[in-house]
């Protein structure tokens, strides 16, 4: 009986101490809600950490692909903006095409309608030689019958002397007053046309230049003008009060003395022709002072023609040439002579004029030239290769031009150029001016120059106006030079 009540009680006690475990795991399993990590279950931990692995992963996947679309996005986004880059230059690269076969047409259409009746033949030659064209600025003649060839005059006339071996240029201006003899009596050049046409010219020039014309071209002024408003006119320094009016001609000139003019068409034709006002004041050397004016106007021209939008004015251009130019170059000669003149660097055009001195003869002034001057000028215009002769710096004459207000800048030069051998230097003062150049014909000096002097690296032909100076190089210092 004993035994059976300890074998109760002993039950009881497991009784109890099972319930008090089921109460304890209870209470443990609602401090684990409330935990989410039970502190004594090791199989839950794990699992937690498991569930915390694969939150962490699941957030580390979600940020992976958010940085990723943001990635896509931005390269979407580059990629659009490179298309559209692309797309533009691909629009601006087709309207340039389609200009330039617009264009091609046009010129086409151009070699075709350019008149070539009533003109002298020309003597043709090879496209590897030097060739000479001769152009011809026509004046009105007879406002009210302009068709009357009888009385038209070269107001200008240029020689233009292009040798493809050298890829050069020279211009020889030839004043309009210099005097001729026709059957033996005394004319000045600008009457050979309405005497004899364009074979008279030509003979002419001929004899004064010792070359022979191959072409010859002539342009009235109306192409001058519509030419120049094409291109956006020119902005010309007035260095002389021009006031001169030929009612025959049609033509008012009016500008005042130290004033900067835009010259359209109109205006810059004005400009081009003056060289002296009705009350007898003007240039002091005639159409010498003119030319120099010309070759002024001329290099502003150049220079907005370098511009790359010029090639958009060209149907303008073209249409002002169709209209108003004579030639007896044929067309096809015509585009391959364009072709090769684009390949000529500017500093490879000379521009040049005839020399002489004025003189009043019967009441009428002439230019009277001077063939011992001109002969160096002759040589170059019949030479085929360029020349390779050595020169010696102290044999250079050169002068030296301050053109800024930098007192003593001259001398300054003139010390470093007489250091290099070139002890021949003088110096001078001349109109205020940005740019620096040294002007000089001379290949051959040029290139000593260039060898050794560069401080200065713009070069140009020796303009009208230093031309009998008596100097081989003109270097002018402009407000650039104090940077050298």
């Amino acid at each position: 009986m004993e035994n059976e009540r300890e074998e109760a009680i002993r039950r009881k006690r497991i009784a109890k101490r099972n319930e008090e475990l089921k109460r304890g795991r209870q209470t443990s399993r609602r401090s684990s809600d409330n935990n989410r990590i039970p502190n004594n279950d090791a199989r839950r931990r794990v699992d937690s950490s498991v569930r915390e692995d694969r939150n962490s992963s699941k957030s580390s996947r979600s940020s992976n692909k958010q940085s990723k679309n943001r990635n896509l996005k931005k390269n979407a986004s580059k990629k659009k903006k490179g298309i559209s880059f692309k797309k533009i230059i691909g629009i601006i690269f087709a309207i340039f095409l389609i200009f330039i076969v617009i264009s091609g047409v046009r010129i086409a259409k151009l070699v075709n309608k350019i008149n070539t009746d009533n003109i002298t033949a020309p003597v043709e030659v090879s496209m590897n030689d030097t060739v000479n064209i001769l152009l011809l600025g026509m004046d009105v003649g007879d406002v009210n019958n302009p068709s009357d060839e009888s009385i038209k005059r070269t107001d200008t006339m240029m020689l233009i002397n292009f040798n493809p071996k050298t890829k050069k240029i020279n211009i020889v201006s030839i004043p309009r007053d210099t005097l001729i003899t026709i059957n033996g009596r005394m004319w000045k050049i600008n009457a050979a046309y309405p005497i004899g046409g364009d074979q008279r010219v030509i003979t002419e020039v001929q004899n004064l230049l010792s070359v022979k014309v191959n072409y010859i071209a002539k342009v009235n002024y109306k192409a001058f003008r519509d030419i120049v408003d094409a291109i956006g006119g020119v902005d010309m320094k007035i260095e002389y009060n021009m006031d001169y009016t030929d009612k025959s001609q049609n033509l008012r000139i009016d500008f005042k003395k130290g004033t900067t003019v835009h010259l359209n068409g109109k205006k810059a034709e004005e400009f081009f022709r003056w060289r002296k006002n009705n009350d007898g004041t003007g240039l002091a050397d005639g159409d010498i002072g003119r030319i120099r004016n010309q070759h002024a106007f001329l290099e502003q021209l150049s220079k907005k023609c370098a511009s790359p939008m010029t090639i958009f004015k060209m149907p303008a251009i073209l249409k002002a040439i169709e209209e108003n130019v004579e030639t007896n170059m044929d067309g096809t000669t015509m585009l391959k002579y364009a072709l090769k003149l684009m390949t000529v660097k500017s500093g490879n055009v000379n521009m040049m004029t005839l020399k002489g001195e004025p003189k009043m003869i019967n009441g009428q002034s002439y230019f009277i030239v001077n063939k011992e001057e001109n002969m160096n000028l002759i040589k170059t215009l019949n030479s085929s290769e360029s020349s390779s002769t050595v020169i010696k710096p102290e044999d250079v004459r050169i002068k030296i031009l301050n053109a800024t207000k930098i007192s003593g800048l001259a001398a300054t030069y003139q010390i470093q150029l007489k250091q290099l051998g070139y002890n021949n230097v003088d110096t001078g003062n001349t109109d205020l001016r940005d740019k620096s150049v040294i002007m000089v014909d001379n290949d051959n000096i040029k290139n000593s120059l260039k060898k050794d002097f560069k401080s200065i690296t713009d070069y140009e032909s020796i303009n009208s106006k230093y031309q009998n100076s008596g100097y081989d190089v003109i270097i002018i210092l402009g407000n650039d030079a104090k940077n050298y």
